[in-house]
């Protein structure tokens, strides 16, 4: 299994000025332990939307390649943001699941991919071409920095371990928004 954190720290690592759309719950605390900087995106009570966001940002900046770190519960409330990425097909995005099997922060319950559902053969029945599975840290870096290197998009499904992230970013959205689009050079509203 991999640890989400240990995974995160390298993707800060291997990137520039990058976006990132973080969803919540752990995926957003261990990104901002990893590294805090203005073009993180901390999602806060959207459940799901990590996604879509991240979609909406690479078709907006093709010029720059787009991440979204998302968890295998969001994208299971909002699996029609697959087959809509995957018709649009931004060869700028890449989208990592963190597959821990669970809604971890709210006691644990099982997800589906628990029992049958496979998120890996959800993306390539949605017309993704670049999706890769992992369960080691040395096959995430491997893809990951495959899918820096060349076109998509990319979904990276990778099995994690139930570790919870004692990270907390900033919690007021106006903030967030600001510095986010501030540093993709856009004037905030």
């Amino acid at each position: 299994m991999i640890n989400r954190f240990t995974a995160t720290c390298y993707v800060v690592e291997q990137i520039t000025d990058e976006p990132i759309v973080a969803s919540l719950g752990n995926a957003k605390f261990d990104l901002f332990l990893a590294k805090d900087r203005p073009q993180n995106f901390y999602m806060w009570n959207s459940m799901g939307m990590a996604s879509s966001m991240g979609l909406g940002l690479a078709m907006a900046r093709p010029q720059q390649k787009v991440i979204v770190l998302d968890g295998d519960g969001a994208l299971l409330m909002n699996l029609n943001s697959l087959t809509t990425a995957a018709v649009r097909a931004p060869q700028n995005l890449i989208h990592v699941i963190w597959d821990n099997r669970q809604f971890e922060l709210t006691g644990g319950q099982p997800t589906h991919t628990a029992f049958r559902a496979n998120l890996s053969l959800l993306a390539r029945g949605a017309g993704f071409e670049h999706v890769e599975a992992v369960d080691t840290q040395a096959a995430f870096e491997t893809i990951f920095t495959q899918a820096l290197r060349e076109p998509g998009p990319w979904i990276i499904v990778a099995h994690i371990d139930g570790a919870r992230s004692p990270g907390r970013p900033p919690k007021s959205a106006t903030y967030i928004k600001h510095r986010f689009m501030q540093s993709l050079g856009i004037a905030p509203v």
